[in-house]
């Protein structure tokens, strides 16, 4: 072996890829250990229950039809549907209905899952009391505070009268009847965003906090620096199951309001509803298509946003 090939330099290890390269490269797929004909039983129950109605939806929203015949009219479901004098103020009270609720169940099902994952007495006693809203009937929870929220005789006025606070119509006032709904729709729906926190925040290792309390972080900073960021998974669950739910609510307002007082706190679903009480079947139809199509022109693209923000980081 000659000197000269002693003194030749090892050769370089390959570099790993980087930036866009490394997010780039695809992991090789590994086959799945079942055959596919394993879920061929969820497929048939998938497409007969949700597949084929929504197919079905879209092809008899363009009829007029009963139970027993149809007859095809093209477009004037819509035409009529859109024409409706106060769809506008329903899409209005549909958007807003979903924010405020949504934003809510985000920040206090956070702080709720925050506190109930802390050192204290109780605590499980607690979660369970957060969460039991969950169980009871949307009916039963709208008919429960229709009575509570009476302008007159409800319970909730003769507390604050007390206090020195005259009647409030919480349904009965226009501005106030959809705000009051959304309120009692945060109170149903708090548990299961508190649910799914508590999960990500037991989920987090504890050696981060450990780590932050080295630093000299107080326990506003590990909130901030290590908790917060490490939710984004369950914020985004959060988000996208609030939206949606939002979006499509409807039993709690019809047993609360009727989309009243006049139309005040009527939304998409409601007027749908109203429509298909009338007997107007396809218009309803139509509705209901509307109603799909707004809330996948939301979800879809919120939901894309949300997970590939939180593939960046």
């Amino acid at each position: 072996m000659t000197q000269q090939t002693l003194q030749q330099p090892p050769p370089e290890a390959p570099q790993a890829p980087r930036g866009r390269e490394a997010r780039g490269a695809r992991k090789p797929r590994t086959r799945s250990p079942y055959p596919m004909w394993f879920y061929l039983p969820a497929a048939i129950i998938y497409g007969v229950l949700f597949v084929a109605p929504t197919f079905a939806s879209f092809y008899f929203s363009l009829t007029r039809w009963t139970i027993f015949d149809s007859e095809f009219i093209g477009l004037e479901n819509f035409v009529t549907f859109f024409s409706e004098p106060y769809l506008f103020d329903s899409l209005v009270n549909t958007l807003m209905f979903a924010v405020i609720t949504s934003g809510l169940k985000v920040v206090l099902g956070l702080l709720f899952a925050v506190f109930l994952t802390s050192q204290i007495k109780a605590r499980g006693y607690l979660r369970s009391v957060v969460f039991f809203p969950v169980l009871v009937s949307t009916v039963g929870v709208g008919v429960t505070f229709s009575v509570l929220m009476d302008p007159f005789d409800g319970l909730i006025n003769k507390v604050l009268a007390v206090v020195g606070v005259d009647e409030i119509g919480w349904l009965t006032d226009p501005n106030l009847a959809l705000f009051s709904v959304a309120f009692v729709d945060v109170w149903r729906g708090l548990g299961l965003a508190t649910l799914i926190y508590i999960a990500g925040v037991v989920a987090i290792p504890q050696e981060y906090f450990e780590a932050a309390k080295v630093d000299g972080a107080n326990a506003f900073k590990q909130f901030w620096h290590v908790t917060l960021p490490l939710m984004r998974p369950a914020t985004t669950t959060v988000i996208i199951l609030s939206l949606i739910g939002g979006l499509r609510s409807f039993d709690l307002i019809w047993t609360m309001t009727k989309g009243g007082p006049g139309f005040s706190s009527d939304v998409l679903a409601s007027v749908v509803y109203k429509q298909y009480q009338a007997g107007f079947y396809g218009l309803s139809t139509a509705g209901n298509v509307v109603l799909f199509l707004v809330v996948a022109a939301i979800i879809i693209p919120l939901f894309w946003l949300l997970n590939r923000k939180e593939v960046d980081r």
